[in-house]
């Protein structure tokens, strides 16, 4: 709990739907992120932010929109991942679309090759090229993890696939979104999942059960979180919208907490805040709270 933290910044919307992500971690040290984690304790650096990556439409490429893009900012979230991590510090990642997350994973590997995942997202993002509507890989994600579609992004970490299906597990999917296709999807391959309600209901203990669903394959532990899983309703910080979910920020700050207090915590990515949804500042402040609440010990 007393290991040192250290901010790493994805100002990329390569994989995204539209632009806006980029500017989430300018948006988030504006609000004193960095100061509010010193202030409560935690012993955090700040490395900078990557190259800034905006979104492009990419007509040209229907069903792989900015392919290029999101690979190279993914290597390079894993390069900058891998050095935090092998320094002993823990690594908070300010993005960016979900994309920047197979970097996270790629680069952590290279420390702890056990890696488990939890994915805290309204979404199962488990669309590829040949599924795609959009041609976003923002909702490929999960896919690309476990070996489908495009082999720049599927091999990432030189193996396939990026993570053993054992040691992920997706918490708080709108069930919306994960019936009945992804749902198959991923308990075909033996991936477990725990729907928005569950987390609504008990958020400490829904963590708890995700990470006891890959205790037994997985040692350090990584955490995604994708603010659209909360209901745009509350919170419409999220780059795509998700109204209806039920899903409050304040119990998504207390699963994230019970996940940071576990042992096996290895480290936080943040994902899909899009500041241009933001006009006076209100949503990002609340949301910095948020954060800094759930990574405070104690």
């Amino acid at each position: 709990m007393a290991r040192e933290w250290t901010i790493i910044g994805v100002p990329s919307s390569a994989g995204a739907h539209h632009a806006g992500q980029e500017r989430a971690p300018a948006a988030l040290r504006k609000a004193g992120l960095l100061e509010r984690l010193r202030a409560a304790g935690l012993s955090t650096d700040d490395a900078g932010d990557l190259a800034e990556t905006p979104f492009s439409l990419d007509s040209a490429n229907p069903t792989r929109r900015n392919l290029a893009a999101v690979v190279r900012v993914a290597e390079q979230v894993a390069d900058a991942v891998a050095e935090v991590t092998e320094s002993g510090r823990v690594p908070l990642v300010l993005g960016g679309d979900c994309t920047i997350t197979l970097g996270a994973i790629s680069g952590y590997r290279r420390y702890a090759p056990d890696l488990g995942l939890v994915y805290v997202d309204a979404d199962a993002d488990v669309n590829t090229p040949s599924t795609t509507g959009s041609g976003i890989f923002d909702s490929m994600g999960v896919a690309h993890m476990l070996g489908e579609g495009d082999p720049e992004l599927a091999g990432l970490a030189g193996t396939v696939p990026l993570i053993d299906p054992r040691r992920l597990t997706l918490l708080g999917c709108d069930p919306r979104e994960v019936d009945p296709g992804p749902r198959r999807f991923l308990t075909a391959r033996g991936v477990s999942i725990q729907d928005s309600a569950a987390l609504i209901a008990d958020p400490a203990g829904a963590a708890n059960r995700a990470l006891s669903a890959i205790a037994d394959a997985a040692g350090t532990v990584l955490v995604h979180f994708d603010v659209d899983l909360v209901d745009s309703g509350d919170l419409p910080l999220g780059n795509f919208p998700h109204y209806g979910t039920g899903v409050r920020f304040e119990r998504v700050v207390e699963c994230l907490r019970a996940l940071r207090q576990h042992p096996s915590f290895g480290g936080l990515v943040l994902t899909e805040v899009n500041p241009t949804h933001d006009a006076d500042g209100q949503l990002i402040e609340r949301y910095v709270r948020g954060i800094v609440d759930a990574l405070t010990p104690g």
